[in-house]
């Protein structure tokens, strides 16, 4: 749990920064996840980001049912749910008509999870809105997850290079591979595997033959 409110943290206050460096016109840049922009985009990470300050003041569940890599199944992809996120995300965002609005916000979500994270007790139980119980260390994995990896998204449309923290990029890929390591014939760091497994970076002939020889699995959102 240590580490990963770590990564969750030092994630956070890298995009906080960056987040106070844009201008207005980076608000409407078009992003790798259409139809967001950069503005949407923040909005729905901001969200993300918040999520636990309401689940840690509700009651705990009675067991954990669900990891965090079960968390990524293809229920949470289907298209009412995904068009759900999208329209939500656009709502927060039209509440947001500046900079300082959209760095405000996403300050303030990040800061009250790490806030509340501070006061959680050792083997915390959490009920997700999906209403998934998972413990809280599994569920904050999925919110490094998720500021990591629009992270990058966010970089690619602001056309800055990525800015992913040492120890929310462990994270992620311990996840994405499971825990397994990585065949030593791809040469990939962990940035490298994140980019790779989420699709942002297609894979060459010789990395799918690597993969398919070793028989490396990787998580698939949505699968």
């Amino acid at each position: 749990m240590e580490n990963v409110h770590g990564a969750f943290r030092d994630e956070c206050a890298r995009l906080d920064d960056i987040l106070r460096t844009l201008d207005e016109a980076d608000l409407d840049r078009p992003t790798p996840c259409p139809p967001w922009t950069v503005r949407d985009l923040v909005a729905h990470v901001s969200t993300g980001a918040g999520r636990l300050t309401d689940m840690l003041a509700a009651p705990a569940p009675n067991r954990a049912e669900v990891d965090a890599a079960g968390y990524f199944g293809a229920a949470k992809f289907v298209p009412e749910v995904d068009s759900a996120r999208v329209d939500n995300a656009r709502r927060v965002a039209g509440g947001r008509p500046d900079v300082a609005a959209v760095a405000v916000a996403f300050a303030t979500a990040w800061r009250r999870t790490d806030a509340a994270l501070a006061g959680a007790p050792a083997g915390r139980l959490v009920r997700t809105r999906h209403g998934d119980p998972m413990t809280l260390t599994d569920f904050l994995v999925t919110r490094v997850v998720e500021v990591g990896v629009h992270g990058l998204d966010l970089a690619e449309a602001l056309h800055r290079e990525p800015w992913l923290t040492p120890a929310a990029a462990r994270v992620v890929a311990d996840l994405l591979a499971a825990g397994r390591p990585v065949p030593a014939l791809l040469g990939w760091d962990p940035l490298t595997l994140i980019r790779k497994a989420t699709g942002r970076t297609p894979l060459t002939a010789r990395e799918r033959t690597v993969v398919e020889v070793a028989g490396f699995r990787w998580l698939s959102f949505g699968g």
